[in-house]
C-alpha cells in the first residue's frame, strides 16, 4: 500500500493534535471538524478500506470502537450522544485510502447526516 497522510501522521512526520496512542491505534483531531468534537481513530496497520479488512483484522477493528466509547467519555460528549462512521471508497465519502473511524459529537446531529446529497 502507498504511504497515506495517516501513516506519515504515525510516523510523526506530520504533526497532529494526538489524543489517544497505543500499540494499536492512535487518535487525533480532525483538521476539518464537522461537530464540536471530531476525533479520527486509526489502526496503526495500514488497512486501506472496509473491503480490506479480514478476518485477522477483527481484534483491531474492534479496538477502535474500544477506543473511541472511551474518548467519548473523555470529551464528555457520551451522555448525549454521538455518531460513529467510516468511510468505504469514494462514494462512501472515504477520502484517504486508510480506514479510519470517525467520532463525532457535541452537538445534536440531523438524519440523515446529507440531506441535500
Amino acid at each position: 500500500m502507498s504511504e497515506t497522510i495517516f501513516s506519515r501522521i504515525i510516523n510523526r512526520e506530520i504533526p497532529a493534535d494526538i489524543v489517544h496512542e497505543d500499540d494499536q491505534c492512535l487518535a487525533f483531531r480532525d483538521i476539518n471538524p464537522q461537530a464540536p468534537v471530531h476525533i479520527l481513530i486509526i489502526p496503526k496497520k495500514a488497512i486501506p478500506t472496509v473491503n480490506d479488512i479480514t478476518e485477522e483484522d477483527e481484534k483491531t477493528v474492534g479496538h477502535l470502537y474500544t477506543v473511541a466509547a472511551r474518548i467519548a467519555k473523555e470529551e464528555g460528549i457520551d451522555g448525549d450522544g454521538f455518531r460513529t462512521v467510516m468511510n468505504c471508497n469514494e462514494h462512501g465519502g472515504q477520502s484517504v485510502y486508510h480506514i479510519h473511524l470517525h467520532l463525532i459529537g457535541g452537538k445534536a446531529l440531523g438524519w440523515p447526516p446529507f440531506p441535500n446529497g
